[in-house]
């Protein structure tokens, strides 16, 4: 598949998922009528759903990555060349900024506004190094095993991420940024941003150091991420 190609698959899956995880969270909000926990318990359900079907459809075009610190991983292990990351990682972050401007259309919000919505602390912090450990523990496990239960265990487990961190689980730089300007729901305080990023891009690296020792023929499958592609043109 050409890389642009694979740019377009990447930006495009990127941008629906930013509208499905920003979208859920004002509906979610609106019709709780005050609710947090449905409000949350909404936000969840579509994402988790939204992501299991985002990956099947554009995991064959580019790798269904999605998200920066899953593109860097793969190309620690090998799967993706590294000249190519720049591009993925611009695909993904355009187009999650665009996933949150469609989202806001949608709902008759403003096309972009800074969040205000706290989320700070080392509680915070920690919940996003697990958060990210987890999802790419889940991606190397079921690629060096069962890779065609990739896109499900992901979207499984960022549902049940949402539940079992403090900070909800965003686990995706790009996905962290875009959310940064929506003062909705699922929103984040821009100034809040940089120690998220940090603590994911340190949790992708932590447990791709883990797995490349605990199974060290994982990176045979590094092409497979989250779902087999070729660069191939």
């Amino acid at each position: 598949m050409s890389f642009r190609r694979r740019l377009v698959a990447e930006g495009l899956g990127t941008a629906l998922l930013l509208a499905i995880v920003v979208g859920s969270g004002i509906m979610g909000e609106r019709l709780a009528d005050g609710n947090v926990a449905i409000a949350l318990l909404a936000n969840t359900l579509a994402t988790g759903a939204g992501l299991v079907v985002l990956i099947l459809v554009f995991g064959p075009v580019s790798g269904g990555h999605f998200n920066p610190a899953v593109t860097l991983a793969d190309a620690w292990e090998g799967g993706l060349p590294r000249a190519e990351v720049p591009g993925y990682v611009a695909a993904q972050v355009i187009g999650a900024f665009l996933g949150v401007a469609a989202a806001h259309l949608m709902f008759q919000e403003p096309l972009f506004s800074a969040s205000m919505h706290i989320r700070t602390g080392p509680s915070q912090w920690w919940s996003e190094f697990v958060a990210t450990f987890g999802l790419l523990s889940v991606i190397w496990g079921c690629l060096r095993s069962r890779p065609e239960t990739v896109a499900f265990a992901v979207g499984l487990y960022i549902s049940a991420a949402y539940w079992f961190t403090a900070s909800t689980s965003f686990a995706n730089p790009a996905v962290t940024l875009a959310r940064a300007a929506s003062d909705t729901f699922a929103g984040i305080r821009p100034v809040d941003a940089p120690p998220f990023i940090i603590a994911q891009l340190l949790g992708a690296f932590a447990a791709t150091a883990l797995f490349r020792w605990l199974t060290p023929s994982v990176s045979e499958h590094a092409d497979e991420v989250v779902v087999r592609h070729d660069g191939a043109p």
